[in-house]
């Protein structure tokens, strides 16, 4: 019988990937474990040093001015502002790297298999952008401004609740989070971009292409000096905050300039990793241990005001839209996109998971931290009288979404524990476990 006329098995979605793509992955994971930590650790301090009868040496810090007006570069800036603007820019250059290496090199580069993450990701940000603008509509004043504060996922808080629990989940369920992660973070920047900026000022803008181009010649020519690269990145920094855009636009598109080379393993013509992979590898740690845990720092500190205060702010529909749409919208847009992608390409769920481990992942991608405060900050500025329920309402509705998943994934951790202690053998002792090579077979 013709190979035409045999009948196909349907695709399955969250099938295994290669076991190059999930040890890159887990080692990914195992470094976002320790940057959730520190980012865990950074928020405690902020919201104890805030409502303690210190707190205004806390606001004193953050309000602290560092820089200078020469020339004009407005870089006279305080302490939360350049936590903001500076250092989330270099978590930005990896969500660059990491989405440009997984569309390029990774198992994703499979436009089959890169449609689903993508589409749950845009289901992840329409629900709700939809539910935080219909409880906030009837406010006014500009209070539906903030409808993409729940809209992306804090990929080091979502790896740290996996962390504790232990999970054993299956690698493409991690893989699925990750890259939703990313993909989150690209739309979040996009909509930073587009409708947080309010005057473009065309000349900076334009000045950013020649720092840019050159950092991109550098690079293409395998230039890894990092006192001619950083520079160039710096500059490029300057413009395009001077522009008008928010400036972790540089960084994202900073990351997007470096070349992934496959490594002679992989089939490509470059022996060792790639310089994508080299750039992620040495500064991954200056952004999870860093970079996000300072930025955390200055702007997760709220004054609660005891629980009658708590409960005041989460009566406010700003906040109680960001609550409802981390915690049912994020969940429901993801979840539902996916079924709704399974049925309409008539792709079948991987035989080894449930829909239910699909819904715990939904849950988890509910947590929103990061992203979710720079546009709470953008959205209504960072002293508005909103700031304060901005972020209690992203802290409340990121805690309620981890237990949730916690309480759905822990339900699942035996089995995958067992799976995982049977998936895991090694019998021919060559570093890959034995299911990745049958599936490669």
């Amino acid at each position: 019988m013709p190979d035409d006329d045999l009948p196909r098995s349907p695709r399955a979605l969250f099938a295994r990937g290669s076991w190059a793509e999930t040890s890159r992955i887990s080692a990914i994971l195992r470094k976002e474990t320790v940057g959730g930590a520190l980012l865990l650790l950074a928020t405690v301090v902020a919201l104890v040093w805030a409502n303690s009868p210190w707190s205004a040496s806390y606001t004193a810090l953050g309000d602290l001015r560092v820089g200078t007006d020469a020339l004009g570069l407005h870089l006279d800036l305080s302490l939360r502002t350049w936590a903001a603007d500076g250092l989330l820019a270099i978590f930005f250059f990896i969500v660059g790297l990491e989405l440009k290496r997984e569309f390029v090199a990774g198992d994703l580069r499979d436009p089959a298999r890169a449609a689903l993450p993508i589409a749950a990701a845009v289901g992840g940000m329409i629900v709700p952008a939809a539910i935080f603008v219909a409880l906030t509509a009837h406010v006014g004043d500009g209070a539906v401004r903030g409808w993409a504060i729940p809209t992306a996922t804090d990929i080091a808080f979502a790896v740290a609740v996996l962390a504790v629990i232990s999970t054993h989940l299956p690698s493409a369920l991690r893989t699925f989070l990750l890259t939703l992660a990313v993909v989150d973070d690209l739309l979040a920047i996009t909509v930073i971009a587009v409708f947080y900026t309010d005057h473009i000022d065309v000349v900076a803008l334009a000045a950013a292409v020649v720092p840019l181009s050159l950092f991109a010649l550098c690079v293409q020519r395998r230039i890894r000096s990092w006192w001619l690269l950083l520079p160039l990145a710096f500059l490029a920094w300057v413009a395009v905050h001077q522009s008008g855009i928010h400036a972790t636009v540089a960084g994202v598109l900073l990351g997007f300039t470096v070349p992934v080379l496959r490594s002679a393993a992989a089939g490509g013509p470059d022996a060792g990793p790639g310089l994508a992979e080299h750039f992620e590898h040495r500064t991954r740690p200056l952004s999870a241990g860093v970079a996000v845990p300072v930025f955390a720092f200055f702007a997760a500190g709220v004054s609660v005001g005891g629980f009658a205060g708590l409960t005041t702010a989460l009566g406010d529909p700003i906040a109680l839209g960001i609550v409802c749409a981390l915690v049912v919208g994020k969940p429901v847009g993801v979840f539902a996109t996916t079924r709704l992608l399974a049925a309409a390409t008539r792709a079948s769920l991987d035989a080894a998971l449930r829909w239910i481990d699909v819904f715990g992942i939904a849950l988890l991608a509910g947590i929103g931290f990061t992203v979710s405060l720079l546009i709470g900050d953008l959205a209504y500025g960072m002293d508005s009288g909103r700031d304060d329920h901005v972020k209690i309402g992203v802290l409340t509705g990121s805690v309620a979404a981890a237990v949730l998943a916690s309480v759905v994934l822990s339900l699942r951790n035996r089995h995958y524990r067992a799976v995982c202690a049977e998936e895991s053998q090694d019998d021919d002792h060559d570093g890959i476990p034995d299911v990745y090579e049958s599936h490669r077979d």
